[in-house]
């Protein structure tokens, strides 16, 4: 079995991709796996990583505001897509794959249209509540959607009707207790604020929650974990510095979170943006959160996935302009006052969970194969 994924640009596309060939080879070792990406971004270091053959094409996506010099980029643009497509032909052609998986970005969408013609077997697997401009122009002419959220089914147009899948998710959140994490951590039963904006950082969730630790500093009532992101760690230490003099044991400032597992079976409330893999492994692992979606995504697919949580009762959200320190300290206290609120939204985000995402796309892969 020969499968060949396309999809990049970012982490949210590029990351599904891995985990679906990592468990594929799990269960059939002896599967070929390629990929074609982009010589420029992130897929070119994490897929040769994985270990897994990895080709190129060059295209780029098309500028929706209509300024001269994104007239002259979009120009750039059809003229790429015209050679990528070429290009996917021969490679798709040298290859012979089996069945070919797009899971996102601009890459994803020459590879699957010349699969299609090629009668080569294609599937799509779409991340967001609200599915990219890539996705709906490929849906009616692949083979199988998966869909991580089935809200995302109406802005589609479908030749076969959706599967739901969830999104896959690292094993490793699921494989450590509550209990066994706080004791890691060498917490009590205090409850423990986890927040994080991203590995880079976001300035307006790292200001937001100076503020929040400022409130909280001196009271020890509650832990927290906060992760500044990279470019945000030095600024914001200061800042909380500046606002807090001393901190107290209970709260920890860190660049980055690298026990994500433990941390976040550890927490009782998550403060975080609202990309797609970060709300199933909320889900996964059964965690109320106040959700802050970034506004810089492209078609606004953050606040689409916050929105799927909050209307299950699983989340409270807060957009990034309505972002302040009084209202995130007063979203914040309210809940970890209100227990039973706190538990209910606990409940709910598990009961939206996808626990066996994997299997589920592997038996969509298993079926769309049986049909060749």
């Amino acid at each position: 079995m020969h499968i060949l994924f396309a999809g990049g640009g970012t982490a949210g596309h590029i990351n599904p991709a891995l985990a679906i060939a990592g468990y594929i080879k799990s269960v059939e070792p002896d599967t070929k796996i390629s990929y074609i990406g982009t010589a420029r971004n992130l897929e070119a270091k994490l897929v040769p990583a994985a270990g897994y053959d990895f080709y190129t094409i060059d295209v780029s996506g098309f500028q929706r505001k209509l300024t001269p010099q994104n007239i002259v980029k979009n120009i750039s643009a059809v003229k790429k897509a015209f050679v990528a497509s070429g290009k996917a032909r021969r490679l798709l052609k040298k290859l012979k794959p089996d069945l070919v998986i797009g899971t996102g970005g601009y890459v994803s969408g020459p590879v699957l249209r010349e699969a299609a013609k090629l009668g080569i077997k294609t599937a799509i697997h779409e991340q967001n509540a609200f599915p990219g401009i890539t996705t709906k122009a490929l849906a009616p002419n692949v083979n199988r959607v998966m869909l991580a959220m089935p809200e995302a089914r109406k802005y589609m147009k479908l030749k076969n009707e959706p599967v739901t899948v969830g999104n896959p998710v690292r094993g490793e959140l699921t494989a450590i207790s509550r209990e066994e994490a706080r004791n890691s951590l060498g917490l009590d039963n205090r409850p423990l604020i986890l927040s994080f904006g991203g590995s880079l950082g976001a300035r307006p969730i790292n200001e937001a929650v100076a503020g929040l630790i400022k409130k909280h500093n001196n009271t020890h009532k509650y832990y927290h974990i906060h992760a500044t992101g990279r470019s945000g760690y030095d600024s914001t230490k200061e800042l909380i510095s500046s606002n807090c003099g001393e901190l107290a044991e209970e709260i920890t400032i860190r660049e980055y979170i690298d026990d994500m597992n433990v941390c976040m079976a550890a927490a009782d409330l998550v403060i975080c943006r609202a990309g797609a893999i970060t709300l199933s492994e909320l889900c996964v692992c059964s965690k109320a959160s106040v959700l802050i979606p970034s506004p810089y995504v492209a078609e606004n697919h953050q606040f689409h996935n916050a929105m799927t949580l909050k209307n299950k009762g699983a989340a409270c959200v807060i957009e990034e302009k309505d972002l302040t320190e009084e209202l995130l300290c007063k979203t914040v206290f309210d809940l970890l006052d209100n227990k039973s609120e706190l538990k209910q939204m606990s409940l709910n985000a598990g009961r939206c969970s996808i626990s066996d995402s994997n299997e589920r796309i592997y038996n969509v892969i298993k079926e769309l194969l049986s049909q060749k």
